[in-house]
């Protein structure tokens, strides 16, 4: 009798967790997007987990890292660190919506061209970071290019060749 009351108590707690659940709709790249998530899940949780978007990484959870780096209303967060509901409204930019289908942007061409990359769970983030920075600044200089990614860790490149292809692909947005 008590394992057959097992089943009936997973049963009601998923039930009490869909119960609890929010609905959210926002803008993902552009498109209107529409989820059901627990109060407690972050958007990272949300974009891997749900919506299948698994190019933004969990490198430690914490906000430490910048794996996980999106915008939200043109603003860098770690998506580790935001609830999925409050992006309800919001403008959310990733990783998946920097080509243009088969197009990549400049920046995802010259980190390849530059070899400025190597495992791939950092890089990401880094070009989320890397474009709202030029964005805003389409002419950093090398330290507040340094500066602007501070919060996006690598432990495979050293820093020397993303610096360098940040710079590049500024300089070439630019048209210079």
């Amino acid at each position: 009798s008590r394992q057959a009351s097992r089943p009936h108590r997973l049963l009601t707690c998923r039930r009490l967790q869909l119960m609890k659940a929010i609905p959210v709709q926002t803008s993902i790249n552009g498109d209107t997007t529409e989820f059901l998530c627990n109060p407690d899940e972050t958007l990272l949780e949300v974009l891997r987990d749900r919506l299948g978007m698994t190019g933004s990484k969990e490198g430690c959870g914490t906000g430490d890292c910048g794996a996980c780096s999106v915008t939200v209303n043109g603003r860098l967060v770690c998506s580790c660190l935001v609830l999925g509901a409050e992006v309800q409204d919001a403008e959310v930019e990733t990783i998946e919506g920097m080509a243009d289908g088969d197009n990549l942007h400049t920046l995802q061409r010259v980190f390849i061209e530059k070899a400025a990359l190597q495992c791939g769970i950092c890089t990401p983030g880094i070009l989320v970071a890397a474009k709202s920075l030029l964005e805003k600044n389409p002419d950093p200089t090398e330290t507040e290019i340094r500066y602007w990614l501070a919060g996006n860790l690598c432990r495979c490149t050293g820093y020397d060749k993303i610096i360098k292809a940040v710079q590049v692909a500024a300089a070439e947005m630019r048209g210079a």
